[in-house]
């Protein structure tokens, strides 16, 4: 580690957490004055709302990272090429692999904090942030029409509705079936959750038993049941994902395929993204060095638009494989990591470009 590289390292992270730091502030900002309604209507403690921001900012950081790396990196490497200090790094006879290790250096450092926190810190602030918003911001849940949802591998469930206000659910159905028989039929009236005893009530209880040779019939006027699910359970909460650190979601994933859910994509290019999300950090600060290394007659504006309009065909590639993965069936790896299998291609091209 010479001192062009620290020299370069602190300019290089040092410009990334500036421009977070200004992301950070513009995107609370607009996002109180979002919600502020919300806060006075439901009297949202000072500290709660503070405790929120806090926990907002990892969400809305660890969203754009590839965004701001690479326009930090177009920052100040066009600034650099602007002062001509790049042409007199190489006419002293540094070569461009040279020039790029700090680059690297400090995008890997990024990248692998990024890599953590997508992993592990995200989703444990994002548990509270959501918490909050459950509390605050969001109406009442309330759920209708057909649900139906598998236990194990004999239990299968059935509600008909259920009404979060008054946590009381209705028509409600277990059938204990095993392979094509039909072993045991359990409908209720209404049910409701006791969160105390985590145990449910049953009311109005018909049983249908067969053992295959006869059925018999009995009647309960109250019941109670341990059953594997809750009340929350019942809601297809596509955001239950951001909650939830990588061993729980991969625990969570495992759950839900054996209740039979159709939507787990959602699920798996959430986990698969954690991953594929910093390694497109890194390959975004090479290309950025490698555009913006050049001194041009728009200067740094020059390279600050064609930064963004670089980030955004990312972006919009991403959100295309990703719908295309959640909506087609396409494999959650495969959709995850086109867009960094194409620009790392362009990113290396540039560099051979370069070297040259």
């Amino acid at each position: 580690m010479k001192k062009l590289d620290w020299y370069i390292i602190k300019k290089f992270v040092g410009t990334f957490f500036f421009a977070i730091l200004i992301l950070a502030v513009i995107a609370c900002v607009i996002d109180y004055s979002e919600k502020v309604d919300d806060f006075v209507a439901k009297k949202a403690p000072l500290s709660e709302i503070l405790n929120y921001f806090k926990n907002f900012i990892p969400h809305i950081s660890a969203l754009l990272f590839p965004l701001f790396i690479f326009i930090a990196t177009i920052f100040f490497t066009s600034k650099l090429a602007y002062k001509s200090e790049i042409i007199a790094m190489l006419a002293g006879g540094i070569s461009f692999q040279r020039f790029l290790r700090p680059y690297l250096i400090g995008g890997g450092f990024l990248c692998l904090l990024s890599f953590f926190a997508n992993h592990w810190i995200v989703p444990n602030a994002n548990k509270q942030r959501l918490a909050f918003e459950d509390k605050y911001v969001h109406s009442a849940k309330y759920v209708s029409g057909n649900l139906h949802m598998r236990l194990s591998k004999t239990l299968f469930i059935y509600v008909q509705s259920y009404d979060f206000p008054t946590n009381t659910g209705y028509r409600f159905t277990a059938e204990d079936i095993d392979g094509i028989q039909l072993k045991q039929k359990l409908s209720a009236e209404r049910i409701s959750y006791d969160s105390i005893k985590k145990i449910w009530q049953l009311t109005g209880i018909v049983i249908r038993d067969n053992d295959s040779t006869h059925e018999t019939l009995r009647f309960a006027d109250k019941m109670d049941m341990k059953y594997p699910f809750t009340p929350k359970d019942l809601v297809e909460d596509e955001n239950v994902k951001e909650s939830l650190t990588t061993p729980e979601l991969n625990r969570y994933i495992i759950q839900e395929r054996i209740r039979g859910r159709e939507s787990l994509n959602f699920f798996l290019v959430e986990r698969d993204r954690r991953t594929a999300q910093p390694f497109a950090g890194f390959i975004l600060t090479i290309i950025g060095a490698c555009i913006a290394s050049r001194k041009v007659r728009g200067g740094s504006g020059l390279h600050l638009a064609l930064g963004i309009a670089l980030s955004a065909m990312y972006v919009l590639m991403l959100q295309f494989t990703t719908t295309f993965s959640t909506k087609a069936g396409l494999n959650s790896i495969i959709a995850v990591w086109i867009p960094n299998i194409v620009f790392g291609v362009y990113a290396w091209y540039l560099y051979r470009k370069q070297i040259k």
